[in-house]
């Protein structure tokens, strides 16, 4: 598949997901910043993978990480991260959202699996209402960007 069709609009989405579905596979949902990425995103992809058949990743536009994370973020840009995350062997889809949460990504995908990061409990994970399954992935302790652009500015 070419990488290129990896990232996709929600009417690609929508046109590949009722495909899915009839092929029986097992449609899990990530999400994030994905700015720097690193070996902790790595561990929590490939959790996600391992879950089902398909992973299909909500990326934050620029906008929605500048009202969770700044005005100093992201360092990359929106193309550049979803380049990056569709490379990654264990992403099959990449999908922008522009709202600061994946509330109405994950109530229009509803996904078999819901995947997020050990820094949030299940009553916190947004729209695990519309999953069949919701787990969380104990997160790699130290690895963050957030850590890695501390040490990055302590050097300058």
């Amino acid at each position: 598949m070419n990488l290129r069709n990896r990232i996709i609009s929600k009417t690609s989405l929508n046109r590949i997901l009722p495909i899915l579905r009839k092929e029986n596979k097992k449609i899990v949902f990530t999400n994030g910043c994905f700015d720097i990425i690193h070996s902790g995103h790595i561990k929590s992809l490939k959790y996600a993978k391992s879950c089902g058949d398909i992973l299909i990743v909500g990326l934050n536009s620029d906008s929605s990480i500048k009202k969770i994370k700044g005005p100093n973020r992201p360092i990359n840009k929106f193309k550049d991260r979803a380049t990056v995350l569709s490379a990654i062997r264990y992403v099959d889809y990449v999908i922008g959202f522009k709202e600061k949460t994946p509330y109405n990504l994950i109530k229009s995908i509803k996904p078999d699996v819901l995947v997020k990061g050990g820094d949030y409990s299940l009553k916190e994970i947004v729209g695990r209402e519309f999953a069949v399954e919701v787990r969380v992935v104990k997160l790699l302790k130290g690895r963050s960007t957030t850590k890695i652009i501390e040490k990055v500015s302590n050097k300058s």
